[in-house]
Formats: structure tokens, sequence, C-alpha cells
């Protein structure tokens, strides 16, 4: 692992940068970008040290995730989901593993996960389904127990890495009793898994989004936490990977726009001009604001996880992120003019990268929600119209 996490992914940065045109005009995946993540050890970002990690907390996440997006969001998006799966993992503790009933041999299997990503392996995350979204009550993917291990059957859609990560967390419902959810860590390798092809999108075209079809059998090892619904309980307990993971890159490309702008504007000789100069002037601001958000929802993480207020920062971060990004993207492609929008500009695929911050869950629409009814005193996890997981 490198040592200096942050300034790796500031030196990455430029690098992906470079590719990320190429990546958005064909739908391709950055599988350079990755061999980079790879080499750099950013992979064990969250791992404990003792499994060969950097034992990173939420903090310096949300700081790597953003020097990558200043790069290339759709790689940035990509990184997340393994960040979430291996941070949520190294954030079970022995005290954690108690309350929960985790037994020994599932900390061993969690222990030889999280070892190799340190090594070099990386995982996808195939949560959301079509008609349920990312709703975890929702989901038709099922799994029962055979001998040996376990049967997952279904399909899940917008898998980020699809047919290139090496194993996926994959949320599934119990056959035998559906409010039971559980999630596994199934190889890529695996019979009966197989990838369709299926991202062809406005933004983040590059994350290889693709549907995945799952008709396998799994060993008793993957189950992750090695007791059966245990997936609600986590989300709960570690909401700041489901919801404000996000918003360290959407606020990355925030200020990747505004990097364009500049550079475009100064190009041009429009730096000059009172408009132009008032857009940025309104972007940086926003974009700071933004960022600050994030690193006091990270910051409450670290030190208060689970907490009422750390929670009610997360989903402001993630709301905030989500809005900003679209807006000042939006901003900077005026500020810059008709030549911006031209295929291959940078401002025209940060705006459409941008655009999906809002998209993603929690949606900004949901995140208000959840935020109205928490400053209304009720309780938003549980008095929304819909369920929240």
């Amino acid at each position: 692992m490198a040592v200096d996490a942050v300034p790796a992914a500031r030196r990455l940065a430029p690098r992906l940068s470079a590719r990320a045109v190429n990546h958005d005009r064909d739908g391709s995946f950055p599988v350079d970008d990755f061999a980079d993540l790879r080499d750099a050890g950013l992979f064990g970002l969250m791992v404990p040290r003792a499994l060969g990690g950097a034992e990173a907390g939420f903090a310096q996440y949300t700081s790597v995730a953003y020097e990558l997006a200043r790069g290339n969001g759709a790689t940035a998006l990509v990184f997340n989901m393994h960040a979430s799966v291996t941070g949520a993992l190294g954030a079970v503790t022995e005290e954690v593993a108690e309350s929960l009933g985790v037994p020994d041999e599932a900390l061993a299997a969690r222990d030889r996960m999280l070892a190799q990503a340190a090594a070099g392996s990386w995982y996808g995350v195939a949560m959301s389904e079509r008609g349920a979204g990312s709703r975890l009550s929702r989901l038709t993917t099922s799994y029962e127990p055979v001998d040996g291990g376990y049967h997952i059957k279904g399909a899940k859609t917008f898998c980020s890495g699809a047919g290139h990560a090496d194993a996926y967390l994959v949320a599934a419902r119990s056959a035998a009793d559906q409010s039971v959810v559980s999630q596994f860590l199934v190889p890529a390798t695996v019979d009966g898994l197989r990838v369709e092809p299926t991202w062809d999108s406005l933004g983040m075209r590059a994350t290889a989004s693709h549907d995945l079809h799952l008709d396998v059998v799994v060993p008793e090892g993957t189950l992750l936490g090695g007791v059966e619904g245990l997936a609600l309980v986590v989300a709960q307990l570690m909401p700041h990977w489901l919801i404000a993971s996000y918003a360290a890159v959407y606020v990355g490309v925030a200020q990747a726009a505004i990097d364009a702008a500049v550079e475009h504007a100064n190009a041009r000789g429009i730096s000059g001009l009172p408009a132009v100069r008032a857009r940025i002037g309104r972007a940086d601001a926003a974009v700071a604001a933004a960022r600050l958000a994030v690193a006091e929802a990270a910051r409450r993480v670290d030190e208060e996880p689970g907490e009422t207020e750390t929670n009610r920062w997360v989903w402001r971060a993630k709301l905030l992120a989500g809005t900003t990004a679209a807006e000042v993207a939006a901003s900077m492609l005026e500020a810059a003019g008709t030549s911006a929008t031209r295929r291959g500009h940078p401002l025209e695929r940060l705006y459409r990268d941008a655009r999906c911050g809002s998209l993603h869950p929690a949606t900004s629409d949901v995140c208000a929600d959840w935020l109205g009814i928490a400053a209304l005193g009720g309780d938003p996890d549980r008095d929304g119209t819909a369920p929240r997981w």
C-alpha cells in the first residue's frame, strides 16, 4: 500500500484525465486506470494494516476519491464501490462482530477477503435491481441453503465494473423468509454468473455498469458475516458507505469542471469578462462549501459513527454534493460557451458526469425528504412513505 494515499491519488489524476475522453466516447472500461490503482496499492486503502492495507478512515477515503474524481469521475465511482465493500468489512471490529453474532470462521473469511484486496483484488457491488432500485427490502434476487453453501438466483443492474471485478458483493433475500436480506461476495469466476452489456448512458459512461445475471452456487464462506440477515443491519449501522461515499466523487467532478472552465477561459481569452469571472467565483464558493460538508460528515463518521447527528451530516453531504455538481458543471459550460459543448471537450463530458450525482442513491429528492423528516422531529428511517432500505 502506498504510504501516502492522497498524494498517490493526486499524482494519478492527470493520467486518468488524459484517458477519460476516449473511454467516455467508446463507453469502454478504463482498464489501465485500475492497473494504476493496483500498482499504487489503493485497493488496500480500507484494509487493516495487519492484513497488508493502509487502515484508512472514512475521511482519508473521501480525500482519495476527490482526487481521483478530478481525473476521471467514472474511475473514482467504480473505486468507490470497492472501497465501500472493503471499508464496511474493515469496520467490523471484534466488538461489532460480537454484538452481531458473527462466528469466528466468518471473521477468518472476512480477513481473507480483505487480504486479497490488499494484494490487488478488487470488488464490485451488485445491489440494484430493475423496479427496486437499491432498496434492499424490495429485492427479488433470492438465495437458499444447499449442501456446502448457497444457491443464488436473480438479476442485478447498474453493477459498476461488471466483467472486470474479481468478485461482486451480491445482496439477496432468503427464499424461506422474505424479511431476511443477506450479502455474499461472489467470485467472478463462478459458474452461472453472466454479464449482459446494457450500459450506454448519458454520463459516467466508462463505469461498465452492466447487468449481472446469477444462477450460482457459492460456498458457505462467501456469506458476509457468516450470519443471514445482516445486510439491513449493516446498512443502518454504516449508512455512509451507501450514501456519502458517492459525495466525495461528485465534489471532485465539480472541481474538475471548474479546472476545465478556467483552462478554457484562459485559452480563449475570455477570462477578463465579468460574467465569466462571476460564474467561476460562485462555482469556487459552492464547491468549497460542498467539500467542507463532505469533510464534516467524514470527520463525524470516523469519530462518532452511527450517531444521530453524524447520520444527518451523511445525508447532507450527499444532497449538497449531487446538487452542487450538477449546478456547477452547467454554469461552467455556460461560462465557456458553445465551443465547450462539442464532443471531446472536457466540460461536455463533465457536464454529463456531474448530472448523475443527484440520481445516485440516495437521490437528492430522497436525501431532502430524509432531512426534512429529521428537521420536523420525525424518524427519517421509518416515517417516509417508502422504505429507505
